[in-house]
């Protein structure tokens, strides 16, 4: 489970900006913060629930504000996303998205290399665990299901962040979040999972959800993407012993193969669940 991370009032959406202060929104992650680690020990002996926050690269400073962050909290892993190109959020509405897009010469093919390289800043930075909506860029764009290969330019700088996330053992998230608001693949899209199968690269499952409604939202049709793109297993975060980065040493990222998944009633197609046993890992993240 993770929350968004707070933001000062240059970075409010819209929403925020009538009921928030940068230190009423603080306080509310820290709501949720607290309620997160009375939620984890309280239900300890039926779900492994671990405790996260989704951290936002804006710009250059966005590094210290984040790096405070997880000094202070005892987080059990962090995802590290790009939700702003220029500063401007580039996933709330088309308005600001193609404001974004005016700063990178007015074309999706310059706002979603600049998006990339600033994506790529974060990951040298920050060397997220887990990497969020990878190709999120796409979203409001005039071809939201393009081929990313038809810009060369493009493609290199993904494949170039592919190869660095590979390079320190990141995860990216397959986010059913794209299903939800309309496109036809999950982020990241099927090219760019099997550019990053190729490096080595693996992947963990992301509903993206912003509430009840929509936890587990659309994994019943992960099963025929993953089998389309040839990934054959999935990572899931744990308490354990065994960890690959050594800011999270209790965390231990383990492999699920896609054969037993399917037998997961959250991946089953609504109308197909039998009354069998549930396993009570979790496949992915909720957020």
């Amino acid at each position: 489970m993770t929350e968004h991370m707070p933001r000062g009032e240059k970075d409010f959406y819209p929403e925020e900006i009538k009921i928030h202060t940068a230190s009423t929104l603080s306080k509310l992650f820290d709501d949720y913060y607290c309620e997160a680690l009375r939620l984890q020990a309280a239900y300890s002996s039926k779900i492994r629930l671990l405790v996260g926050i989704e951290v936002d690269w804006i710009r250059p400073d966005s590094k210290g504000f984040i790096e405070g962050l997880l000094k202070t909290h005892q987080f059990d892993l962090f995802i590290g996303s790009i939700h702003h190109v220029h500063t401007i959020p580039i996933d709330y509405d088309r308005q600001r998205y193609n404001e974004a897009r005016e700063q990178s010469g007015g074309t999706d093919e310059g706002v979603f290399e600049d998006y990339f390289d600033l994506q790529y800043e974060m990951l040298k930075a920050l060397k997220p665990p887990i990497i969020g909506h990878f190709d999120l860029i796409r979203l409001l764009s005039d071809e939201p299901d393009v081929d990313f290969r038809k810009w060369a330019g493009v493609w290199q700088r993904l494949t170039r962040n592919l190869a660095y996330i590979a390079g320190f053992g990141g995860v990216l998230e397959l986010n059913t979040a794209a299903l939800r608001k309309g496109l036809n693949e999950p982020y990241p899209k099927a090219e760019i999972c099997q550019q990053f199968l190729a490096m080595g690269g693996v992947f963990t499952f992301s509903d993206d959800s912003h509430g009840i409604d929509h936890i587990a939202t659309n994994y019943e049709k992960l099963p025929g993407f993953v089998d389309k793109v040839g990934i054959t297993s999935i990572v899931y975060f744990e308490k354990g012993p065994t960890t690959k980065d050594i800011r999270f040493p209790n965390i231990a990222a383990s492999i699920i193969s896609i054969q037993e998944l399917k037998e997961h009633p959250l991946l089953i197609p609504h109308g197909e669940i039998s009354h069998g046993r549930a396993d009570t890992h979790s496949a992915g993240s909720v957020r």
